[in-house]
């Protein structure tokens, strides 16, 4: 599965809804590929102080997007991965917490399609959600830079916009999940590797 392939045809569909009842794989990458966020240690990534102030605000997201729900993720020394679905549920209440098992996937999509055809939304679309997780980030590591506990960034910590994949199906989902699980395996490969920009 050429994963890099399809963020790149399927970033901002035209027309489509981001707001709806769905899975997406989204990728948020730092600007200029500085790795600010720890290192991969024998396959492994092993986060700094920054890279733990950025897991702490993705998990965040749940708390502030009650209709949010969150499922394989990783951090990278320069971008993070993850899977985030949207689920139909009353926005006042935060919905009962279930897990994005391959059978809920196709459940989500159904809802998806459902509520498309009902003209129903689920609160804020996705850009905005992104938007804030690279809002509060930003904000939180700027603090650290001004204490000088944090190195500096290049004009802006993360690009301006971000990936997107909607998740279709079982099977996508499954293999966006191994995608991410082996990212940190593969990191000498990696598209956003520095060491291959100056490369190629």
């Amino acid at each position: 599965m050429d994963v890099n392939r399809i963020r790149r045809n399927s970033y901002r569909l035209e027309g489509y809804d981001y707001s709806q009842a769905g899975c997406y794989f989204v990728t948020v990458c730092v600007q200029g590929r500085q790795c600010l966020f720890g290192e991969i240690i024998e396959g492994e990534m092993v986060l700094n102080d920054a890279g733990k102030l950025v897991v702490h605000w993705w998990h965040e997201t749940e708390n502030k997007f009650p209709h949010l729900e969150l499922d394989q993720y990783v951090l990278m020394p320069n971008h993070i991965h993850g899977i985030v679905a949207f689920v139909g549920a009353d926005l006042c209440v935060r919905p009962q917490r279930r897990n994005i098992k391959p059978s809920n996937c196709n459940q989500i999509e159904q809802e998806r399609k459902e509520q498309n055809q009902q003209g129903g939304h689920t609160g804020p679309p996705l850009q905005e959600i992104i938007q804030w997780f690279k809002t509060m980030t930003t904000n939180e590591y700027i603090k650290e830079v001004k204490s000088r506990r944090f190195p500096p960034f290049e004009k802006r910590i993360w690009q301006r916009s971000f990936y997107d994949h909607v998740i279709r199906d079982d099977d996508d989902l499954g293999r966006i999940r191994e995608y991410i699980q082996s990212n940190p395996l593969k990191w000498s490969l990696d598209e956003y590797n520095p060491v291959n920009k100056v490369q190629s």
